[in-house]
């Protein structure tokens, strides 16, 4: 009879630390999953280990696991997302996510829970980065600075070009500026190797260049609210959290706001920046993770140089088994050698 171990460690060359279904979880919700059901999936993993009588597992062995489990849970795309961004964690590379869109359509919201799934803890949004040039640079110096994105119009230096619409010009001289600070602090991160999240409407597309970043994998994209009505909602409901916002004042200058939106969205479809719909978080957060794994494995060289995932070497099908049974199969032979 299988003795049921105690706790199952999980060994590699340097550690062996205990199985720990929170820090499972953790790396499964990097495939898009929701906490509840990543967690579920991690219980499952250790039911399986402890129902073979498997005291020990190297962290690769545990991985193929998991990726069955995955597969019988809830579905090979969510397996196949598991294995890219194992492979995409072992490269010594930092990830730079760029988070763009117009005001109120969930950038922070999407950031906080694409760091917490992801593991990334340094988060910046651009409106810190415009606060610490507010305070270097004065109202007579650089004018659109010193007042919000949607509401640079009125400070905007005239005359204006024929045609031009002073709401666009404001918003593209204040993320003009800003972007000089969201650049260094790119750099900075890509120079420590520290993972990094920059959300905020001054990200537009074409005012960085994220190919210059040959040393990180960089990741671009923009957040959109196209209902108009939806979007109006997200003003009340922050209100309602945080006082300190009152939805008024963006309500007054909802028109901006969305031609804004409008604006960015054409930058983004005219430079190839992938645009996220905004309309349920758990959806959006799945079409980001996909999105940043699947960009981050482009930028993995394979082994003809050219950009794409690494292929793995394929066993005879002969001698595929199931990741479980060859598990159990090796824990057998371990302990049978002690």
């Amino acid at each position: 009879m299988t003795q049921n171990p105690r706790y199952i460690v999980i060994s590699d060359a340097e550690h062996a630390l205990p199985y720990s279904k929170g820090l499972m979880a953790s790396s499964i919700m990097a495939t898009g999953l929701p906490p509840a059901r990543a967690f579920h999936v991690a219980e499952r993993i250790e039911e399986r280990l402890r129902r073979g009588g498997v005291p020990e597992i190297s962290r690769a062995e545990l991985s193929e696991l998991a990726r069955e489990v995955l597969v019988e849970e809830v579905g090979q795309r969510y397996a196949d997302s598991f294995v890219k961004w194992q492979v995409v964690n072992r490269i010594d590379r930092p990830l730079i996510i760029l988070i763009g869109g117009a005001t109120g359509v969930g950038k922070s919201t999407v950031a906080t829970q694409l760091a917490a799934r992801l593991g990334i803890t340094r988060i910046i949004p651009t409106d810190a980065i415009r606060e610490v040039m507010r305070s270097m640079f004065s109202e007579e110096l650089m004018p659109t600075l010193h007042t919000s994105s949607f509401d640079a119009d009125h400070l905007v230096r005239h005359p204006l070009p024929r045609n031009a619409d002073p709401v666009i010009i404001g918003y593209r001289e204040q993320a003009a500026a800003v972007a000089v600070g969201a650049e260094a602090l790119v750099r900075r991160a890509v120079a420590e190797n520290t993972d990094l999240i920059l959300e905020g409407a001054h990200l537009v597309p074409g005012f960085m260049d994220p190919a210059e970043f040959t040393d990180a994998f960089v990741v671009q994209f923009i957040i959109t609210c196209d209902d108009a009505d939806a979007h109006r909602s997200h003003f009340l409901a922050r209100a309602h959290d945080n006082r300190s916002r009152p939805s008024e004042r963006y309500l007054e200058f909802f028109d901006n706001i969305r031609k804004i939106q409008r604006y960015v969205k054409s930058l983004a479809l005219e430079r190839n920046v992938p645009i996220v719909p905004s309309y349920s978080l758990d959806a959006t957060l799945a079409q980001v993770i996909e999105l940043v794994v699947s960009r981050a494995m482009e930028g993995i060289p394979s082994r003809n140089g050219q950009a794409g995932p690494r292929p793995g070497p394929q066993e005879p099908v002969e001698e595929r088994k199931r990741p479980s049974q060859r598990i159990l199969e090796a824990s057998a032979r371990r302990t049978h050698d002690r």
